[in-house]
């Protein structure tokens, strides 16, 4: 679906955050894999970026103009970045440093509809 370097941002973008999800996970519910509740997140996660109507030159979700995350499950979602995201330098610093750079690219204005 996504070629070049946009494909690899975005397969950066979409390990990092199922390493967040992990990381919290571990911490929150115990266990060595995903609980049934941070499975449904990470699914949920996964279809958002899917249907993204940027494609490539997706903006990470914080700078996004459009929300199109459900409320309640952004609010999860956030729960696990402020909790994962001081913690993922230490475990996966190259991630962190990359959605760090992720972050300072601008939102691209929404496309037209055809």
């Amino acid at each position: 679906m996504w070629t070049g370097s946009a494909a690899a941002r975005l397969r950066r973008e979409m390990t990092t955050v199922h390493r967040m999800i992990l990381l919290s996970c571990r911490a929150r519910h115990g266990g060595a894999g995903l609980c049934l509740a941070c499975d449904e997140l990470w699914r949920y996660a996964q279809a958002r970026v899917e249907r993204c109507p940027f494609h490539e030159d997706k903006p990470t979700c914080a700078r996004c103009t459009i929300h199109c995350y459900k409320p309640s499950m952004r609010e999860r979602i956030k729960d696990v970045m402020r909790y994962a995201g001081p913690r993922m330098i230490w475990r996966h610093p190259l991630l962190a440093l990359g959605h760090v750079l992720d972050s300072r690219r601008p939102a691209p204005e929404l496309p037209r509809k055809r």
